[in-house]
C-alpha cells in the first residue's frame, strides 16, 4: 500500500490541477505504455484507478530515488502539500481548509 501521501500526489495527478507535478509523473512514464495509460486513465471520480496510480508511483519512486525525490519536491511546491478531498454520499455541511484560526460556525 503506497504512502498517503503518494494517494494525494495521484489525485492532483488524475485532475490535471497540478501541470507540473502531472508532467513530471507523463515524463517518467513516457517509456512505459502500461504506466501512461494508469496515468491516463486516472480520475478522482473513480478512487480506485487513483489508488492504481499511486501504487505506480511507489514502485517507480522505489526504483528511482531521484524520481522520487523530484515528485515529493513539485508536491511541496503545490500548496504546501494541502490536498483536501471528500468522497462518497456527505449528508451535511462540509468544510474543507487547511489552517483555521478561529470559529466556523453554518
Amino acid at each position: 500500500m503506497p504512502e498517503p501521501i503518494l494517494v494525494s500526489i495521484a489525485a492532483a495527478a488524475a485532475t490535471k490541477a497540478v501541470q507540473g507535478l502531472y508532467e513530471l509523473i507523463k515524463n517518467k512514464f513516457a517509456g512505459d505504455p502500461e504506466a501512461t495509460a494508469v496515468l491516463e486513465t486516472a480520475t478522482p471520480e473513480a478512487p480506485e484507478t487513483v489508488e492504481v496510480l499511486a501504487e505506480r508511483l511507489d514502485r517507480a519512486g522505489r526504483e528511482d530515488p531521484g524520481f522520487a525525490g523530484s515528485l515529493r519536491e513539485a508536491w511541496s511546491q503545490h500548496g504546501d502539500g494541502a490536498n483536501n478531498q471528500i468522497s462518497g454520499t456527505v449528508h451535511g455541511n462540509v468544510v474543507q481548509a487547511r489552517d483555521v484560526h478561529g470559529d466556523i460556525s453554518f
